[in-house]
């Protein structure tokens, strides 16, 4: 499996901020400076994980994000897919005739194969990656 730049930039300020002093919130041009990345990306990054119930976000010139719940009740799950959507097995190959019965056998493995691997993220919590 290979994460994509947005999931890899959350599962990082999600470990930040949890690993971050917990009476304030951490902002999120602190995220970017310690993880180098563009602060315009990661706050794109940061919504869906407001949005999905993972942070809360502060407003205000002492503002920033908290985890909305501890980081040992967050999966990897939950946060790839409050960035990238659901986790799916699609086969892209689909024909007509008898191809298509390999294609069928192709869906069903790939779905077995996302769910798999969506039952390993979930298994997985945030807490797991802060070495606390």
């Amino acid at each position: 499996m290979r994460l994509t730049r947005a999931s890899s930039y959350a599962l990082h300020a999600l470990v930040h901020i949890a690993t971050a002093k917990p009476s304030q919130p951490t902002p999120s041009h602190e995220i970017a400076k310690a993880h180098q990345i563009p602060e315009r990306f990661l706050l794109k990054v940061l919504k869906p994980l407001v949005g999905a119930g993972l942070l809360h976000s502060v407003k205000g010139p002492r503002g920033g994000y908290r985890l909305a719940r501890p980081a040992r009740e967050i999966s990897l799950l939950e946060v790839i897919e409050a960035v990238e959507g659901p986790i799916r097995g699609t086969n892209a190959f689909h024909s007509e005739g008898p191809i298509n019965t390999i294609g069928r056998k192709l869906d069903v493995l790939c779905s077995q194969l996302a769910e798999q691997t969506r039952k390993q993220l979930s298994s997985i919590r945030i807490s797991s990656l802060t070495g606390q």
